[in-house]
């Protein structure tokens, strides 16, 4: 495994997405949003994925120039459209134009369709606790799972997130998906030849798998069975039904349909936390929350009771002094890339 630092990854990144068409403002949000997931230590939504996204916009099926226009508003509702570009990039812009409504409002929510896949939704929430708010997030994705008692795919993994700031300069970071495992660690199992464990997914037959590859093509289970569906299914209807993306099977495969986009939907929903009580507040009950949580009784063998996030944070210390590490895969698609754009990637010393 290879190590890079963050700096350097970001650098070339936003080299091949320029190169791809990708204006160099675009290119740059683009490259921040892929190397923080790798940082934070979610490595199946960073810089794995650049691969994908290239190829898509290779093949003409991500629009590298779109632009997020609002098709309605009504108060601080916004109905955006994102134009079929980089999920990442539009998310972010999307946000640039809630965090206003939300400080002059107090809450701001937008539906987004003909959107991509945009990687980590807790880099977004992590953003608006950087506004001094609280982004409550949700996306569907490309059909991986089925409803409870089904085994053909209908949902995405369908996750929902929400980060709290805590003063601390560490929020608090609750991302989740509504299958019992995020579909990108059974696609980098199936990368390495690897087993997946027992209850993750269900082959084409409807039967248990712990073949990655099989599970690829068969569902991913839901989380905590029939309440997961509901969950997934609550997802689908914000971010879809609501917003006038692809509902369920209708969206394409980031993978699988190279002829055609995906029509991924979000939702977001920002809360200004000034419109409720005090910031210094807020954040001093959130402290207090948290020192209670840490202080409780622990089972034995349990050196520390962590709260949502806690990990991603000492995966960013570790990984911005040590640099982010990636597989011999991800390494040998980055260097296609490189090669393909006329990019010699030769890092120093200090950057790999």
């Amino acid at each position: 495994m290879k190590r890079f630092r963050p700096t350097y990854l970001q650098h070339v990144i936003s080299q091949l997405a320029e190169l791809a068409g990708v204006s160099r403002e675009d290119a740059e949000i683009f490259a921040r949003a892929l190397v923080a997931a790798d940082v934070q230590g979610t490595s199946t939504h960073g810089v794995s994925r650049l691969n994908i996204y290239l190829e898509r916009i290779k093949r003409g099926l991500i629009d590298p120039k779109a632009k997020l226009t609002i098709e309605r508003q009504s108060g601080s509702v916004l109905v955006l459209d994102a134009g079929n570009g980089l999920g990442q990039v539009q998310a972010m812009k999307a946000l640039d134009l809630l965090f206003p409504l939300a400080k002059a409002n107090g809450v701001a929510v937008a539906t987004i369709r003909n959107s991509q896949h945009f990687g980590a939704l807790s880099y977004y929430c992590n953003r608006a606790t950087e506004e001094g708010m609280i982004l409550l997030a949700m996306t569907n994705c490309e059909p991986a799972m089925s409803p409870t008692g089904g085994y053909e795919p209908f949902f995405g993994t369908n996750p929902i997130a929400a980060s709290f700031p805590t003063g601390d300069g560490a929020p608090v970071k609750i991302d989740l998906a509504t299958s019992i495992v995020a579909r990108g660690n059974i696609i980098a199992a199936a990368k390495k030849k690897q087993p997946i464990p027992e209850g993750w997914a269900l082959d084409r037959t409807g039967e248990p798998t712990t073949d990655a590859a099989e599970a690829l093509l068969g569902t991913v289970q839901t989380m905590a069975g029939h309440k997961g569906y509901a969950l997934a299914l609550m997802v689908e209807v914000f971010s879809s039904v609501l917003s006038g993306s692809a509902i369920g099977p209708d969206i394409g495969s980031m993978y699988k349909d190279l002829d055609r986009k995906q029509d991924v939907g979000h939702f977001f929903c920002v809360f200004n936390i000034a419109a409720f009580l005090e910031p210094a507040e807020f954040e001093r009950r959130m402290g207090d929350m948290i020192d209670r949580l840490k202080a409780g009784k622990r089972r034995p063998g349990v050196e520390e009771i962590l709260i949502p996030g806690e990990r991603s944070v000492r995966s960013a210390v570790r990984n911005e002094a040590d640099g982010i590490s990636l597989s011999p895969e991800t390494v040998a698609e980055f260097e296609k890339w490189c090669n393909y754009f006329g990019i010699t990637l030769t890092p120093t010393r200090r950057e790999c």
